[in-house]
Formats: C-alpha cells, structure tokens, sequence
C-alpha cells in the first residue's frame, strides 16, 4: 500500500468499522446466478467514507414511493421481504454485507416480483453517512450480533455514533425499531436510549416490548430465540 492509499483511508474507531462476516458456504449456482444478474439492477451506491459527503438521490431509486424505510442487515431477507409485500406504497432499503443472506433475499425477490427493494451489500453505515436528513420514516435493526463480551461492547451497532446518524435520516415522528433476545443486548440498548433525548421509547406496559407487534413478522432467527425471549423495541424521534 502507498503513502497516497494510505492517505485516502479514513480512521474509523471500533465504534464504526465492520466486523462481522461476508461470506459463508460456497454459493449454490442458482445462488450465484441471482447475484450476477438481479443484484446489479436493485444495487444502490454510495461510497464507503463519510467525506466528501455524497448524499444519495433517494428520488431516483424510489420516484413513485410515499415513504422509504431500511433495513439494517436484513439476514437472509425474511422481515424486509414481508414488509415489502404488505406495503407495497414504501420503497425499502435493505443492508447486509453477508452474501448468503443478499442470494437467499434474491431468490425471494424473484419469486415475489417485488418492485419496492433495493439493495446495498456492504456495511449499512455507509448508507447512514450518505442519506440526506429526513429521508426515512422507518429504521429496522432485527437480532444484531450482541457482542456479548465487554471487551467487544464498542462493537455494537447500537452506539451513540451510529445512533447520531440514524436520528439525523430519521423524519420526525419516525421509528426506530430494534429486536433482540440476547440479555446484555437488550440492557445496553436500552442504556444507549436511554441517554438521549431525541427519541422516546413507545412502550407503555411490558406486554408492549415483550410481545411482537402485528407488523413485525417473526424470522427463523427470531424463532429460534436462541439467547432468550425476544423483545421488541420500538422508538420515535421526537418531533
């Protein structure tokens, strides 16, 4: 690497760097197939630094959508998939780095004929840093790798720079969803939350966080519920 590469890098604190997984099994041809001639059409750019700041056009990837919602690594594509269907008037942003995942919501896309998604394959904070402020009505972070262990707390997705970013795209009155049932997920969460004060926390009763709200479809990963009972967290930034 050369001193002018090396310039171009810019410094990111664990806080923002990607840590988690981009492939997994070898791609069935089929798998292969979805990638090299759907993914292409459905991808939307954006670069990997946050300067120079390059807004994205929003307009031109969803020019006849009321609202336009993301999702923050959509695993194999089951919630976004789901959401895209039953609200086919909204334009969904889906992130997710792990190719497996992006092939297994291909698939369901060309199954589904779903119009309403597009796509980008990397970490999804790029696409915080480069949508324009007030851009999105809905933000969803389904079951986000916990990082259970101290020395990986800054890891996690949900964290005061990320947080910033996300409050930044968010319209007023817009939601911030979060669903996890790892324990020291769902405390640290609600810690995060709990220091700011541009987003209220919707719930009124336990049954309001404990129980899955109609519009938020379970996932294998959800059913699975492997560390716990999953909860389900919803925010509004505050108008």
């Amino acid at each position: 690497m050369t001193d002018t590469d090396t310039k171009d890098i810019e410094y990111l604190r664990p806080e923002q760097r990607f840590f988690g997984r981009r492939k997994g099994p070898t791609l069935s041809a089929r798998q292969q197939k979805l990638i090299d001639e759907c993914l292409p059409s459905l991808l939307i750019e954006a670069s990997n630094q946050r300067k120079p700041q390059q807004f994205i056009d929003t307009e031109s990837y969803f020019k006849n959508y009321e609202e336009v919602w993301l999702e923050i690594g959509f695993g194999k594509g089951e919630h976004l998939a789901w959401q895209a269907h039953k609200n086919p008037h909204v334009g969904l942003i889906g992130c997710e780095p792990y190719m497996n995942g992006v092939a297994s919501l291909l698939d369901k896309i060309d199954a589904s004929g779903q119009k309403n998604i597009r796509l980008y394959s990397d970490d999804a904070r790029h696409i915080l840093w480069h949508l324009p402020d007030e851009a999105v009505t809905k933000v969803f972070l389904i079951h986000p790798d916990p990082w259970p262990k101290k020395r990986h707390a800054r890891r996690r997705f949900v964290n005061p720079d990320n947080l910033n970013d996300i409050s930044r795209i968010l319209k007023p009155g817009g939601e911030l969803r979060i669903g996890t049932d790892h324990p020291i997920y769902r405390e640290w969460t609600m810690i995060q939350m709990a220091n700011r004060n541009d987003f209220i926390w919707t719930a009124e009763t336990p049954e309001d966080w404990q129980n899955r709200p109609a519009d938020w479809p379970e996932t294998r990963y959800e059913a699975k519920a492997m560390e716990g009972k999953a909860t389900y967290l919803v925010f509004t930034k505050c108008e």
